[in-house]
């Protein structure tokens, strides 16, 4: 988990769209879906909207950042190939992309 967290905050294929980039990603990727996909996706967003409550990190969460973004500061960074090699030989049943 240490190693994904380092990775994500120091990856520099790391982009940040912007408002308009973000609904245009979700657009295409929306258009895509299979009619049996987009209700099975539109039933899980419209839940995530009306829930009452934001996420919250566990301690043990907030814990792993906070020691992901101090070893960032000493410079212990991994690079993404690193760390997906790591997470494909953790996880083989998971299809990364």
């Amino acid at each position: 988990m240490i190693n994904f967290i380092l990775n994500f905050l120091k990856d520099k294929y790391f982009v940040i769209m912007n408002a308009a980039e973000i609904n245009l990603d979700l657009f295409r990727k929306i258009d895509k879906l299979k009619e049996s996909e987009l209700e099975k996706m539109h039933n899980m967003f419209v839940a995530l909207l009306n829930s009452s409550s934001s996420y919250k990190l566990s301690k043990d969460e907030k814990a792993a950042i906070d020691e992901a973004l101090e070893a960032s500061k000493r410079g212990k960074a991994y690079t993404h190939e690193q760390v997906m090699e790591e997470a494909r030989s953790k996880y083989p049943n998971l299809d990364f992309k």
